[in-house]
């Protein structure tokens, strides 16, 4: 069985170390001190998600804040939710105004819309360079073939997919999988147990965006633990 194929339970010290050293693979140490980062923040708004909502939010924000922490990093809110409800925010610097939105969003019923961010995503990329996009979701009731065509153009424009998947739904796991594989980005599940680490992990993905390697470095030293080790494993630009 391939990596993509292994089921990762929440808990597990291995599984945030697998994402973590799958992160230290695909993200090219090409971002000079003085670029821009650009990342993109994706949510499932659905109602299947509607029994953890508001403890999801606390953590998204968290993720929000540790962002927030970096000048130069600009951020863009995503979400789906209802019959056709698909929204983007303007880019922003400020990751309160961001937290403000996304706490404003209620779940509505609907399918997925998975295909909608990516190519979202795309467009976005090729107006201006997108750094990485960050999705969290719990379903996908989508064709995983126009999915993953979608994700390698991603690839190929090298904007990497970061997704967190929340529960257990085993033909979500390897879609996401599979997005995170075409698109040279990295998987894990999203839960309370692991929110702390992914919290740390997102810190140093937009240390990274924002000042490239100094800045990651920096990040490392300062918190330690999985960001020390994910500055380890990326190596300056020459």
């Amino acid at each position: 069985m391939s990596e993509y194929g292994k089921l990762i339970r929440p808990g597990q010290p291995d599984s945030v170390q697998s994402f973590l050293d799958k992160v230290a693979r695909t993200l090219p140490p090409s971002l000079q001190s003085k670029r821009t980062g650009r990342l993109i923040f994706a949510l499932d708004a659905t109602a299947s998600r509607e029994a953890t909502w508001r403890e999801a939010q606390r953590h998204q924000s968290a993720m929000f804040d540790e962002a927030a922490t970096f000048g130069g990093l600009k951020l863009q809110l995503c979400y789906y939710r209802g019959l056709n409800d698909f929204v983007a925010t303007p880019w922003l610097g400020d990751a309160q105004t961001l937290k403000l939105r996304m706490n404003g969003v209620d779940c509505l019923g609907g399918l997925t819309q998975i295909g909608r961010v990516l190519e979202h995503a795309i467009s976005e990329a090729r107006h201006e360079r997108v750094h990485a996009v960050v999705f969290i979701g719990d379903c996908v009731e989508e064709h995983p073939d126009h999915l993953s065509h979608l994700a390698g153009q991603l690839g190929i424009l090298r904007v990497p997919l970061f997704l967190f998947q929340e529960g257990y739904d085993t033909a979500a796991e390897l879609a996401f999988r599979q997005l995170a594989k075409l698109s040279q980005g990295a998987y894990c599940r999203f839960d309370a147990g692991s929110a702390r680490q992914l919290r740390e992990l997102l810190g140093a993905v937009a240390a990274y965006a924002s000042g490239g390697h100094a800045a990651l470095e920096e990040f490392g030293r300062n918190r330690g633990g999985l960001a020390l080790q994910l500055s380890h494993q990326i190596k300056p630009t020459k």
